[in-house]
């Protein structure tokens, strides 16, 4: 059970409105850590946890990003308007009003520590860590390394997505069981799923517009407006002492992760054992002591 926030609500963003929550005191102690979740379309739901810094002096703060869960939703909007500019700007505008943007650390969970380190780019003033957690530097490279996962399924699975794809059949029952089977092995190992990974595939379920428009159906098939973003020739602009992470186990790839750590100067690489990419849920113990660590290296 996450601790109970200080405060919730939300921020105007143009004609929009951004959610969040807050766990622990801002501008009391140390630096707020933001919380980016990922998708693009999920909610901060499965990052509950993250909360529990708080009670180590370190407040949290959650949002839902623009099109999901608490936030606005808009449905009708193409593909054309789902931009990661869209989306760094929102995040810049809640670090505004929620007056955090002159000291605060920002965790990037898969396509979230994407947007972070999009953000970091910038080089914005008061960012002093950033977290990039299972996250692709490159979705042209993470294609490539999905295309290979694929083949290390047991024999025939692959071939019965292939089928499906190509007949654009992917919301059978057929093509969906045989997609649990990649989910179970790469994306998460524990079983019955947590109840916060429960609570954002239900709100995602509901709502699937900015995850089809920018990913595609399933996590690893991605053919969406993200198909062509790479991060690779700007990472090297980030100053901010930075933390990698990703599960043994991670549909994020070595490869796929690799340009985050060798280009970000004085980046740290931690992988976590016995898990994919929800380390965080699936091997809480050692996540934690990775995390904290970092965040108090930062004092």
């Amino acid at each position: 059970m996450a601790p109970t926030p200080t405060a919730k609500g939300t921020v105007p963003f143009g004609p929009y409105k951004t959610w969040y929550r807050v766990t622990g005191e801002l501008g009391e102690g140390r630096p707020p850590v933001v919380v980016v979740h990922g998708g693009p379309g999920s909610t901060h739901d499965y990052l509950l946890r993250l909360a529990e810094l708080a009670e180590d002096g370190w407040p949290v703060v959650h949002y839902d990003q623009l099109g999901n869960g608490g936030s606005t939703h808009l449905r009708d909007r193409g593909a054309d308007f789902w931009t990661p500019e869209l989306f760094l700007d929102e995040l810049e505008n809640l670090l505004e009003a929620l007056d955090v943007a002159d000291e605060y650390v920002l965790f990037g969970h898969s396509w979230g520590g994407v947007l972070a380190a999009a953000h970091a780019v910038r080089q914005p003033e008061g960012l002093v860590g950033l977290v990039v957690a299972d996250s692709p530097a490159s979705y042209p490279l993470w294609i490539e390394e999905l295309a290979e996962l694929r083949k290390t399924l047991p024999p025939g699975v692959d071939e019965l997505l292939r089928r499906h794809e190509a007949a654009g059949t992917t919301d059978s029952r057929e093509y969906l069981e045989a997609s649990g089977v990649f989910y179970q092995r790469h994306v998460c190992r524990v079983q019955p799923l947590p109840r916060d990974l429960t609570a954002t595939f239900m709100e995602l379920s509901t709502d699937p517009t900015v995850y089809r428009a920018m990913n595609g159906p399933n996590e690893f098939h991605v053919v969406g407006t993200l198909k062509d973003y790479s991060l690779v020739d700007e990472l090297a602009s980030v100053r901010v002492p930075t933390l990698v992470v990703r599960g043994e186990h991670d549909e994020i790839t070595p490869a796929a992760a690799a340009p985050f750590h060798e280009l970000i100067p004085g980046a740290r690489l931690e992988v976590v054992p016995d898990a994919s990419h929800l380390p965080h849920l699936e091997n809480p113990d050692r996540f934690d002591a990775v995390l904290v660590e970092f965040l108090k290296g930062l004092a």
